[in-house]
This record gives C-alpha cells, sequence and structure tokens, in this order.
C-alpha cells in the first residue's frame, strides 16, 4: 500500500491551499482529484479582501483572478435596496479559474497531483480506490467538499426543509457595477457578481419546498423574478437553453470539533457557513492552512479539529443570525434598513470573516 507523507482527497480550494502550506513548509503531499480538468464548481466565487491575501500568501496574484475589485454590498428585498461600502476591496471568480490557478501553484511546488481518480470509501485509514487500489499517508486530509465521502459522512441533522444550492450564469447587467448583489426572497435568498470572464455567476441558497412548488429550476427562477422588478431584470437576460446547476441538502450552520481515525477534515468537511456571508472559499482556505500548520508540527488531527471550530465559530454564529433575519419579512426589512447605516455593515462583514493563519 503507497504511503506518502501527506494524502490528500480532493483539489478545491481546501485541499490545494493544505497543499501549497505543506509544499512550502517543506512536505510533499500527494493529492487525488477527481476531475481531470477543474470543473466550475456550484459557487459563489466572493473572495473578501481577507481571502485575497491568503490568497497571495498562498503565491497567487490577486489581479490574475479578476483585474476587477467590488467595492460595495447592495441588499435588495423586493423592490427596495439599500447600498453601503464594503471595508475593503473584493472579488469575484470563478471556482474554474481559482481552482486551476491553485492548482497549477501546487504542481509548481512538487505536489504530485493524480487527477481524474475516484475514491470510494474511506475506511478507517485506508483510501479505497474506484480501481479496487488503497492507499493512504502518514497524515490524511479530507477535502471532498460538499460531497461526503462514504466512510466519513458529515453528522449534521437533516432539515424538514432542506436547503438546495442553485447557480446560473447569465450575461452581466450593467447596472450589476461593482456590487455584490444579496437579495433576500421568500425561502432563501440569490447571490450576484460578476465574475472574471463578465458574466454574472447567480447562486442561490432556497430552500426544496420552493422547488417543488414551481416544478422545475427554469420554473423557479421566473418565479423568483416576480418577487423584484431587480431580479426581473437579472433573469431577463436568462437563455431558457442556459445551464442550471443545482447540489441538494447543503447543511449551512455546520461545523465540526471533532474527527475520527486521525483526519484532518478540511473547508466544507470541517464547517459550512451560511454563503450569504460570502466568506466559504475564506473558510476553505483557512482550514488548508491550518492543517497544514498542524501536520508540519506533528500535531495530531483532533488538535486542529477543535483549533478550527474554535476559529470559525464567530464568523458561523454572525453568520447565522443575518440568516436567520433574513428568513422572515421583518427581519428582511430591519436588514435593508440598517444596510446604510455608517458602520453597520462594515461591522456585519467583519464579523462574518475568518480569521486566517499568516506564514
Amino acid at each position: 500500500m503507497r504511503r506518502p507523507p501527506a494524502l490528500i482527497l480532493g483539489g478545491g480550494p481546501a485541499g490545494a491551499a493544505a497543499a501549497i502550506a505543506l509544499a512550502q513548509r517543506g512536505i510533499r503531499a500527494t493529492m487525488l482529484e477527481r476531475a481531470r480538468e477543474m470543473p466550475d464548481a456550484l459557487c459563489g466565487g466572493f473572495l473578501s479582501w481577507q481571502t485575497l491575501a491568503a490568497v497571495e500568501r498562498l503565491g497567487i496574484a490577486p489581479e490574475a483572478l479578476n483585474p476587477n475589485f467590488i467595492t460595495r454590498v447592495r441588499l435588495c428585498v423586493g423592490d427596495r435596496v439599500a447600498e453601503a461600502p464594503l471595508p475593503a476591496p473584493a472579488r469575484a471568480v470563478s471556482r474554474a479559474r481559482l481552482d486551476t490557478l491553485l492548482l497549477e501553484r501546487a504542481e509548481g511546488l512538487g505536489v504530485g497531483i493524480e487527477r481524474g481518480v475516484t475514491i470510494r470509501a474511506l475506511e478507517g485509514r485506508s483510501v479505497r480506490l474506484g480501481d479496487g487500489a488503497e492507499l493512504t499517508g502518514d497524515a490524511l486530509l479530507l477535502a471532498t467538499g460538499k460531497h461526503d465521502l462514504r466512510g466519513s459522512p458529515r453528522d449534521a441533522m437533516p432539515h424538514a426543509d432542506p436547503i438546495l444550492g442553485i447557480r446560473v450564469r447569465l450575461p452581466a447587467s450593467p447596472a450589476i457595477g461593482d456590487a455584490v448583489e444579496l437579495h433576500l426572497v421568500d425561502g432563501g435568498y440569490i447571490g450576484v457578481a460578476v465574475q472574471e470572464d463578465g458574466s454574472a455567476n447567480i447562486c442561490m441558497a432556497i430552500a426544496r419546498s420552493r422547488l417543488q412548488a414551481a416544478g422545475d429550476p427554469l420554473a423557479l427562477l421566473r418565479a423568483l423574478a416576480t418577487e423584484s422588478p431587480m431580479l426581473a431584470d437579472r433573469f431577463d437576460r436568462l437563455d431558457p437553453s442556459a445551464r442550471i446547476d443545482a447540489v441538494a441538502n447543503v447543511p449551512y450552520g455546520w461545523r465540526t470539533s471533532t474527527t475520527v481515525d486521525d483526519v484532518y477534515r478540511l473547508g466544507d468537511q470541517a464547517a459550512v457557513i451560511p454563503s450569504l456571508a460570502g466568506e466559504g472559499i475564506g473558510l476553505a482556505l483557512a482550514s488548508g492552512v491550518m492543517a497544514a500548520d498542524a501536520v508540519a508540527a506533528g500535531r495530531a488531527a483532533a488538535d486542529y479539529q477543535a483549533a478550527f471550530a474554535r476559529r470559525a465559530a464567530r464568523p458561523l454564529a454572525a453568520a447565522g443570525l443575518i440568516r436567520h433575519a433574513a428568513d422572515s419579512a421583518a427581519g428582511a426589512r430591519l436588514l435593508l434598513a440598517a444596510t446604510p447605516i455608517p458602520g453597520l455593515a462594515r461591522l456585519a462583514a467583519r464579523l462574518t470573516r475568518i480569521t486566517h493563519p499568516s506564514h
């Protein structure tokens, strides 16, 4: 059975950050990634000022992600709109672009990346592959994103009306400008940002009951457009044949402080922040670097897991409170009224950011 010094399962931002950070510390990791070319994963793609600094510490220039900045947040409830400046410029980037750059950086540092590898199960500390082979590592890092691996599922409690992640990309409306938009709708919310190719990435977290009531994703988008003139303008650019991506049962607000079999759990396998905070990629990168620090220092996975859970507690709690407020009409109106108040939007943005380890 092969046994590299560190074996990383998954090549998304968490796994790639861990691989790069390990290489920067003199540890050559082996990574298993199921895709041969990095897909445009379902993701809002928002990178805050702190996340951009973390990306730069990993060796990637922020301007390589997207030359354009996001400087404002625009909150939309029905036909009412409020805006506020962000604490510092942010950027939006497709996951295909971000993941490709991170993996190219990892490969340049000597990380062994095995692409097109199907992982069937994690059995203790043994990884069983699609071809029947088994392998493990001196350190085993689980970074499979929203997809649970057989043998190591997350212990998130099922929800009576689970949240679906849905994403569509459209030609950007000039009205979006340098803002990231957050539309609060019945049963969820929708984020809109312009990515590096000029398209509008529209990513939403919506209760499954809304999709069931609409009948199909395209009908759901049309129903959502009736709730807001601004949404109607965005969706007016929708090609009926456009691809609509979806992922089921996203456990927003979940995190774990424990692990088993000394496996380091990264990214969405460690904590899932409500997507309206725009900090999912930030948490992924922070977890990868923290895990690399722990592996390099010889700290057990359980110690890393507890430390990461503590670091993620505040942003998850703050994002959860905002999400809870957004779920009611009264709460949505309160958020709309509070957004332009000097300092409040900045405070909310800061409270939902994770503190990144410096290296």
